[in-house]
């Protein structure tokens, strides 16, 4: 998969996990910034799961968007404490 549909997948994800958790809104960096992290915190997830999508956009999706949210609650509660 190319970098722009990466880029797209991590807006995307990331503006779903804030939607999802009520979240103010963070801007267009900060949604890509969770969308790509979500990404990664998804795959990894996902694998040691032993759970397989589909590879292709909305499987992607689904992945990252899982994730951003995993990450989004982690992050709360770290800065929360």
């Amino acid at each position: 998969m190319g970098i722009i549909a990466w880029i797209i997948i991590g807006l995307v994800a990331g503006w779903l996990a804030n939607v999802v958790l009520g979240g103010r809104g963070g801007g267009l960096l900060h949604n890509l910034a969770v969308g790509l992290v979500g990404a990664i915190v998804g795959g990894f997830l996902f694998a040691k799961l032993n759970l397989h999508v589909i590879p292709d956009f909305w499987g992607n999706l689904i992945t990252a968007t899982i994730g951003a949210v995993i990450f989004l609650v982690i992050w709360r509660a770290i800065r929360r404490a």
